[in-house]
Formats: C-alpha cells, structure tokens, sequence
C-alpha cells in the first residue's frame, strides 16, 4: 500500500479545546470534519494519549478555533507540541470562554464552534467525538489555513500523535531534532544561535537524528 496516497487528502488546521473539573486543555488537529447540516453536528478525532481528549471523555464538550495562514508556528507549536499534562496551554491573556465555559483564543481563528458530544467512537489510536454545534461564530476574515500550507509555507512538521503521522522516508540529509518539541531542522550543521521557532529552546536542546 502507498502510504503517501494518503496526501492527497485535503485537511484544514484547528485548535480543539475541552475543560474539566478546573482543568483546560487543548491541541491541534487536522480532522475537525461537518457531518450533519440539520442539526449541524461536526466530527473531531483526537489521539487517546493526549489529555484533550481524556477531558473531551469526561466533560461531554469540545469547542474548535479555524486557524488563520497567518499563524505563526510558536502559536502552532503552544498547542500542537507541548503537552498539556506538562504544562498550562492557556495561561495567558489571551484566553476567553465560549457559551459552554471552554477556553479558545481570537487571535489567529477565521472561526469558532462550540459543540456538545452526542457520540463517541473508539478507532483504536484515536477516539472520535461527534458534537452538536450550541455555538458558530465568524472571528476573522483571514484566509483559513489548510495542512498543505502548514507544511509547505509554514514548514511545520506532524506530531507523533497526529492521525496523518507518517514516519519520515530514509533520507541523506542531516536532521537536528528539538528534544523539547519535536521540532526538525534539515541542515548539515545546527548554527550556534539557532533558535526552535516553535518552543524557543537553543541550539543545545537539539539532538542530531
């Protein structure tokens, strides 16, 4: 089976967020899907590991940001690559609560939904979470971005944890990796004053991969 037939699949870029019993959380996904039009209800698959979708499990909410193509990675990254169990995600002023009481922030979302979980379907690695949209809202008129302008202008990198995660073709570049974040620089040499774009760590937390 060609694996990067699964490539050609179009995906746009979302920050999913959930909260529960004082805690919030959330992370970024490409499978945020409509399902139904009346009622609206939309389809988010989120990987089991991640503590989104453990308190997406226990809440019953979720709401969903659309990203905007001018994201930047560190905003990508605060949510893509750190780890909620490992730190607060929404510990700035940025954050506001949708009608449910979930966390999202404005900034970098063309659009927000708030959804109530009427379904949940176990797909081995990932749970899918179906929700009843209680809220849609236009934040920004920004062009939305899709996964394929993630990788190709933003040269962003997937998560393990993504469901589109592949592991990467043999390849005779050299390779750094952030022992941080996960984040790749292709390079022969790491410059001495590189910096992660996504998690601000220096050159000393890469790894030669």
């Amino acid at each position: 089976m060609d694996q990067t037939a699964l490539f050609k699949l179009s995906y746009g870029l979302y920050i999913v967020s959930t909260a529960y019993d004082g805690k919030q959380n959330g992370c970024v996904v490409n499978t945020l899907t409509q399902v139904t039009s009346e009622p609206a209800r939309l389809a988010v698959t989120v990987n089991k590991a991640n503590l989104t979708a453990q308190l997406i499990e226990k809440s019953g909410l979720f709401n969903a940001v659309v990203l905007t193509q001018d994201a930047p990675i560190e905003h990508i990254g605060r949510f893509g690559f750190a780890r909620g169990a490992d730190r607060e995600k929404y510990d700035r002023g940025d954050t506001q609560l949708d009608e449910n009481g979930l966390p999202y922030t404005k900034q970098y979302a063309a659009a927000l939904f708030s959804c109530k979980v009427v379904q949940m379907l176990d797909v081995g690695t990932h749970m899918m979470f179906i929700g009843e949209v209680t809220q849609a809202e236009k934040l920004d008129g920004a062009e939305p971005m899709t996964y394929a302008y993630y990788h190709q202008v933003k040269k962003g990198t997937t998560p393990k944890n993504a469901p589109s995660y592949q592991k990467p073709a043999q390849s005779k570049k050299t390779a750094w990796k952030c022992k941080v974040c996960g984040y790749i620089y292709e390079g022969d040499t790491l410059p001495e004053d590189f910096v992660c774009p996504v998690c601000k760590q220096p050159a000393s937390a890469f790894e030669k991969i």
